[in-house]
């Protein structure tokens, strides 16, 4: 990769998250922490507003933007796949929305790069969601942007019904399923209901985080015991 093109990268990957470490970067370039850190100075040189040290992360400082950018036809291609791949398995708003990113997208491109994509001979012939569980994951997932509480009608595999309220935290596609991962305040601890055995919901008051209780907590213990720990 050229260098040119891996400080463009380097800015896109940065944008693109909250926080941003070197160690990070290292590895989605294919280069040593060491070439990073020069990247960043020079980039810094030139004016990119990039905040942050090594050993933490790194940000962009708000305000800071592109011109626009223009996508090769394997570009264009992958997005045409992902969104296909996407389409059967999102609520029917996330769907709605996906398609018409890509309209914009495909709207702007030149000519043989949109005709490459919609040829694009790779579709997901899944069946749908059903409707309430794609109604569901929509009030799921604007419940976790909002950080508001829910109550939960819940009926478990083995048949059994019960009532939580919980934190929404994420939801997560497993293949055939989708969950929800979250705090469970009747278990005062972590916990994932599947989006298809939910029977009832009911948005709360908002929260905050709160340590121990945060996605973060979850991933780091779910990593523990995937490494054998606590």
């Amino acid at each position: 990769m050229r260098r040119a093109d891996r400080l463009f990268q380097i800015v896109q990957l940065i944008r693109g998250r909250r926080l941003t470490t070197a160690d990070y970067l290292a590895q989605r370039l294919e280069v040593s922490m060491r070439t990073v850190y020069r990247d960043i100075a020079a980039l810094g040189q030139q004016g990119v507003p990039i905040e942050g040290e090594a050993g933490v992360g790194y940000r962009m400082r708000a305000g800071f933007d592109l011109p626009p950018l223009m996508f090769s036809k394997q570009e264009a291609q992958a997005l045409v796949a992902t969104v296909r791949m996407a389409e059967s398995r999102l609520d029917a708003a996330l769907a709605r929305q996906a398609e018409n990113a890509l309209s914009k997208i495909l709207a702007v491109l030149p000519l043989d790069a949109r005709a490459a994509a919609e040829s694009l001979a790779l579709y997901a012939p899944l069946p749908a969601l059903d409707p309430a569980t794609s109604a569901h994951l929509t009030s799921l997932r604007e419940a976790t942007e909002a950080r508001r509480k829910l109550k939960v009608g819940y009926l478990d595999l083995g048949g059994v019904k019960s009532e939580r309220i919980v934190r929404p935290l994420a939801c997560l596609f497993w293949g055939p399923v989708w969950t929800l991962a979250a705090w469970c305040e009747l278990r005062n601890d972590f916990r994932s209901f599947r989006v298809d055995r939910i029977e009832t919901l009911e948005a709360l008051e908002t929260f905050r985080d709160e340590p121990g209780k945060t996605l973060a907590d979850m991933n780091r213990r779910r990593e523990a015991q995937d490494n054998g720990g606590a």
